[in-house]
This record gives structure tokens, sequence and C-alpha cells, in this order.
């Protein structure tokens, strides 16, 4: 069977799929383009494959965007965790709470965002996996192994995945305050390198978002996302200063206020080197008379 027919059938069946108001909203608007010839379609066969699936690239190249595309391509709901040092059990699984039954004192569990889209077969986003304590994560490895079970330590209850069941994990590699994956995770995972968008494929997300911008402003941004992507790449820019998602919006305030304004709110300031600031300033003023 060809890969795209098998993609076609596994989306008609998860589009036909009910969902309940509160888990209508968390299906993801999508719009990603790939940088790649073959990501996207990749990405897509792995979903349905039951492979989890871990996005690698620098803060702002498009990974949660990514996962967002991929929920709205299948209408399939996506609960997000935001990785740190503080997460934990609860965090991932539900917590215990008490309530009023019938005028009793009752206690009740509270279904974290694992469990629930363990349930109902939805999508598991888990951002910055390599920002969580490396003693918090085991108690995902039966769920991301051939078993795709979960015995919930709170309950007792033995939950295997619904044959949707998800998982989408993205990481920035090298930052302060993460840590490798250990082996025995990272095996769990099929990995993909998410690089910047360049090119005509970021003119084509530049006019799709700003359809009432000036031709000259989107041009500019353009230029300066060349200039950073290639200072970057010298190493006398940090990854972030690149950022799609800083120069989107440095692009939507420049629509209203000045531009040098825009890009030194949205990109410079950002950055906590001064020479790295002082550098964006002087790649904006090259293109802004």
């Amino acid at each position: 069977m060809r890969v795209q027919s098998i993609i076609e059938k596994s989306q008609t069946k998860r589009i036909e799929r009910k969902h309940t108001i509160d888990h209508a909203v968390l299906i993801g608007k999508g719009g990603y383009v790939s940088p790649l010839e073959h990501l996207w379609d990749d990405l897509l066969l792995s979903v349905v494959l039951q492979k989890n699936i871990l996005l690698k690239g620098p803060s702002g190249s498009g990974k949660t965007k990514l996962a967002e595309s991929i929920s709205s391509f299948f209408e399939q709901p996506m609960h997000s965790i935001n990785c740190s040092v503080d997460l934990d059990a609860e965090a991932l699984l539900g917590f215990k709470t008490l309530i009023q039954d019938n005028g009793q004192t009752a206690i009740d569990f509270v279904e974290g965002p694992v469990i629930q889209a363990m349930r109902y077969g939805h999508i598991l986003y888990i951002d910055e996996i390599n920002m969580a304590k490396p003693e918090t994560l085991p108690i995902l490895h039966s769920v991301l192994d051939h078993r795709r079970m979960l015995t919930n330590p709170y309950t007792g209850e033995v939950l295997q995945a619904h044959e949707d069941f998800t998982v989408i994990a993205a990481i920035n590699e090298g930052y302060i305050g993460t840590t490798p994956l250990n082996e025995a995770l990272k095996n769990r995972f099929i990995s993909f390198s998410i690089p910047y968008l360049t090119g005509e494929p970021l003119r084509a997300v530049f006019v799709r978002e700003f359809p009432e911008a000036k031709p000259a402003l989107i041009n500019t941004m353009l230029s300066l996302a060349e200039d950073t992507f290639i200072q970057v790449q010298n190493g006398l820019l940090s990854e972030e200063a690149a950022s799609i998602r800083s120069l989107l919006d440095a692009t939507e305030l420049a629509q209203y206020i000045d531009p040098k304004r825009a890009i030194r709110y949205a990109i410079a300031e950002k950055l906590e080197d001064e020479s790295e600031k002082a550098l964006v300033m002087e790649l904006a003023n090259t293109w802004l008379k």
C-alpha cells in the first residue's frame, strides 16, 4: 500500500471520531510549512504507525507549530506538557482531591494529560522534555514502549492506550538547564531534526500571515532573517536570534510602529549578550535606512 494511501486512510478514520466540546477545543490549528521535502509525510506516517516522535531543533524553529499542525491534520485533540525541573508525577498523571458527593466527602481523582490522552486516543505533546528531571520520566517508559499501557500509582487502574494515542516530544539541544535523554528513553522515539525555515518557503509563510503588509516590509524582514541565520552559523549569534517566531512577532509590530523598534522588542531584547543585541540592530540598520 502506498504511503499516501496509508496516511489518508488513517486521517479519514480519525476525523470521523466524535469529541466532546472540552476536547474539541484542544485540536490545533494547521499552517506548518516544512523546510524539508519529505519531512511532513514521514512524520504523518510515523503517527499512523504508532511511533513516538521526537522533534529536535532550535527555539523558534516551529516544533510546537508542527505538533499543532499534526493535531489539525487528524482533527485530534492535543494535550500539552511544558517540562521543567519542577515537573512531577502529578503533573503528568493527575492528582487526588476531596469532593462533596450527596453531602458526603469523597476522594476523587483528576486525570492529568497523560491519562486523558491515553484513554481518549489524543495526542500528548511533551515540550522541552529534556528540561525534566531524569528521575521523573521513567514513569512513562511503559507508555512509550510496545506495551502502550500504564498502571496508575494513585488509583491502581491499569490503562491500555487507545489505538490513536500519539506521543510527540520536543527538545532544544544544548540549552542551559537541559539534560541529555537517557538511552532507555531516547530509544523509544523516532527522531526528526527540525531546521529553521528559509528561502521561498519562509516567504510563503510571511505572505500568508501578513497579507496586508507592504512588500517592502516583507522583503526587509526576510533579508534580516537571512542575515541573522548566517551569523548564527558563523557563531556570532545564538540560535534564538534566528527564531522564526520572533521574526513574525517583529513583522506584526512593524505594521504599526517603527520597524527598528519592532525588531528591538521582538528579537534583540530577548538576547542575553549585549554584543549580540548590538549585532542584531546593526543588521537591521543595513536594511532600514
